[in-house]
């Protein structure tokens, strides 16, 4: 019988895997040459859809502007009513009216009218009503206290106020933004290829019984990114937001944000969710090419917390809110990460294969 080809020792198997550092270097140039054309690709795509992101990236910061002067007018106009109160004045409108027309998108305003003037102007304008209201003669030279005014409320609609509107501080900042909302919608059409081609770069420097792992997590590794992006925008941004105005309201500041700036933030937050919801991945993998053990993970669970909270504050924003709502799912995801490892069956090595195919032979 022919004999058969012995089987390659492991130390020959890893060294037709092993690369040099210009080896490295020139992987490295190639995947982030590829990326960069697939994110310009999904710019390109991205452009037809700028003006809606732009609509869309406002949403959660106008309706937290919304809700805010909403709040203040309501609180505003319930204290000066409650000081007219106390001084035994009539009240011109009440607290249940306010919250009511409120909850209707309309913002109530205290404004003072001379009633003199305001009668000449109704007798001039509707004589057929008014005609027969004596007025006095119009003297321009005629002095006017705040007592002889009268206070009123007038009521405009929450949507025209100014103040919930995001403003621009220059003429080019309307571009940038649109080119900005183009770009994020490159980015994430073109995640998928932009993070096959990072995980291919971590392949070129693995072994080859570990690279097989790459192909499997990629998917996932994908799936957990969209899921933090998403947490961050549905479970985050108004919480957040919420919180950070609840400072301005305290010291008596109006929030007034561009929306350049808010940009920013917007990006932040859901990348930095994205990239911390990586942890279980990596954890499970460091985990099947033997760098680190499960006992270790359980061993060292107190100092890993202590840096997901380290991780947290350098990814989110600076407010103890967002960090917190990052930490806290990186903290139960760390322990999943230790139940993955543990109860997803482990494939047998390459290597180890070989030597038991060998032995059999």
């Amino acid at each position: 019988m022919p004999k058969r080809k012995p089987k390659k020792s492991d130390k020959d198997l890893f060294e037709e895997s092993t690369m040099t550092f210009g080896e490295h270097l020139e992987a490295l140039r190639t995947c982030l040459f590829k990326s960069v054309i697939g994110l310009v690709a999904g710019t390109a795509i991205g452009l037809y859809f700028g003006w809606d992101v732009v609509n869309f990236i406002q949403s959660p910061l106008q309706e937290a502007l919304t809700k805010y002067y909403k709040e203040q007018s309501v609180e505003q106009v319930k204290k000066k009513l409650g000081d007219l109160e106390s001084a035994g004045q009539d009240l011109p409108v009440s607290e249940t009216q306010v919250s009511d027309l409120s909850q209707q998108g309309l913002l109530a305003e205290e404004i003072y009218v001379d009633p003199v003037e305001v009668l000449r102007q109704l007798k001039e304008t509707d004589p057929e009503r008014f005609g027969r209201i004596e007025v006095p003669p119009h003297d321009p030279e005629r002095k006017l206290s705040k007592d002889q005014l009268a206070r009123i409320y007038i009521w405009r609609l929450l949507a025209e106020d100014s103040r919930t509107k995001v403003k621009t501080l220059n003429a080019q900042e309307a571009f940038t933004i649109y080119m900005k909302a183009s770009l994020l919608v490159g980015l994430i059409i073109a995640s998928p290829y932009i993070f096959y081609q990072i995980w291919s770069f971590v392949a070129a420097g693995l072994y080859m019984h570990e690279r097989r792992y790459i192909h499997i997590y990629l998917p996932f590794s994908l799936a957990l990114f969209l899921a933090g992006a998403c947490v961050a925008f549905f479970f985050v941004f108004k919480p957040v937001l919420g919180f950070l105005f609840s400072f301005n309201r305290g010291i008596g500041i109006d929030p007034d944000p561009r929306i350049n700036e808010w940009l920013s933030f917007f990006l932040l937050l859901p990348v930095g969710f994205g990239i911390g919801f990586q942890l279980p991945l990596v954890m499970f993998f460091l985990e099947r090419v033997g760098i680190v053990t499960i006992a270790g993970y359980v061993k060292q669970w107190r100092i890993a917390i202590l840096a997901i909270f380290i991780l947290a504050a350098i990814l989110c924003p600076p407010d103890p809110y967002s960090m917190c709502m990052l930490a806290v799912p990186l903290s139960v995801l760390y322990f999943g990460g230790i139940a993955l490892c543990k109860y997803v069956p482990r494939r047998q090595r390459m290597s180890d294969a070989g030597e038991e195919k060998a032995s059999a032979d």
